[in-house]
């Protein structure tokens, strides 16, 4: 397993960092965090810091097991997707389930409302510290046959990678496959699956454009993943660069958003062959736009089944936590079940 420390030199002064970030092979790690630790850490320290990354995904570091990592000290500085963490606190799973963000100022306007509830559960139970909040771009539906509306994923087979997902799709009548990342392409191919549910820019990684004819452009979800520290680590750091990280991961944050909102816009550009695509293959699928009746059904299944769905299986803590955090932001309360 791949050990993050933080490296004290005896030779030298240069203090070395080492961090696991987010998902490999995205442009939001080998653009963003990449960059910022092994190239721009040095440049704004003056050369007295310095730091390495490895994706987590490639580190041998389970997602799920990330936070206990983070609060034993194995992992002092790590990004760990929300979605994986909520196995451990469901109610964190709250400002990304499906259905919930349409666009990226909804999501911007939910985390913010979500945020100090975030950090103030992952310091009192893991005492670790939230330094960013990262997202990836939106997730939409690529089906190999036509589609104008939701309506029409009733009995088609979905891929989907998480419970809110499939709430949401089993709310349209169809049928929810759970499936990982590097098999979408094979069940697409063999016919186990008619549509997926993936990013605009990855599935055009995968290929997904050559399989598929229609880009259904609602974002269901979207992805998003904290940059933490283990506050006992944080603390131990020289108090100069306590203040650079502070200082600059918030605007490393910042255009780590921004570089999702395009990618989002230029996955379904390459997908579709439009202009402003910058990767050399481009498809020639159809993109549809959501209609102001599938936004109120949208809207009406995140009311009735997401929502519902997701305190059912959380218990009464999540609801709270909605209720605290989100529903003035919503709009829709969420009512507590018996467990």
């Amino acid at each position: 397993m791949f050990v993050a420390s933080l490296c004290h030199a005896q030779t030298a002064p240069v203090q070395r960092l080492r961090i696991v970030g987010g998902l490999a092979g995205v442009t939001q790690y080998t653009g963003q965090e990449e960059q910022f630790w092994t190239r721009d850490l040095a440049a704004l320290s003056g050369g007295r810091y310095t730091a390495s990354i490895v994706p987590f995904d490639r580190a041998g570091v389970p997602g799920q097991e990330m936070l206990n990592l983070m609060q034993l000290g194995v992992v002092p500085f790590g990004t760990a997707l929300m979605s994986q963490i909520s196995t451990q606190l469901p109610e964190l799973g709250a400002p990304d389930m499906a259905g919930l963000n349409p666009d990226i100022a909804t999501l911007r306007r939910v985390v913010g409302a979500f945020r100090p509830y975030l950090s103030q559960a992952l310091r009192e139970r893991y005492g670790v510290e939230v330094l960013a909040v990262y997202i990836y771009p939106a997730q939409v539906v690529f089906c190999s046959k036509p589609m104008q509306q939701l309506g029409d994923l009733a009995g088609r087979r979905t891929r989907v990678s998480s419970s809110t997902q499939a709430d949401f799709i089993t709310a349209l009548g169809g049928t929810p496959v759970y499936t990982e990342f590097s098999q979408i392409m094979t069940n697409m191919k063999s016919g186990n699956t008619d549509c997926a549910v993936t990013g605009t820019m990855s599935g055009h990684t995968l290929g997904l454009h050559q399989v598929t004819s229609v880009l259904y452009a609602m974002p269901l979800n979207w992805g998003v993943a904290v940059f933490a520290a283990n506050r006992e680590s944080f603390d131990a750091l020289p108090p100069d660069l306590q203040a650079l990280l502070r200082k600059e991961l918030p605007r490393l944050e910042t255009a780590v958003w921004a570089q999702s909102e395009r990618e989002t816009e230029e996955g379904i550009a390459c997908n579709t062959g439009a202009a402003g695509c910058s990767r050399p293959t481009k498809g020639r699928m159809l993109a549809v736009r959501p209609s102001p009746q599938d936004e109120a059904r949208r809207r009406d299944i995140f009311a009735t089944r997401v929502l519902p769905g997701w305190v059912q299986r959380c218990g009464p803590v999540c609801a709270t936590a909605w209720n605290q955090t989100l529903a003035p932001v919503v709009g829709i309360q969420a009512r507590a079940t018996a467990q």
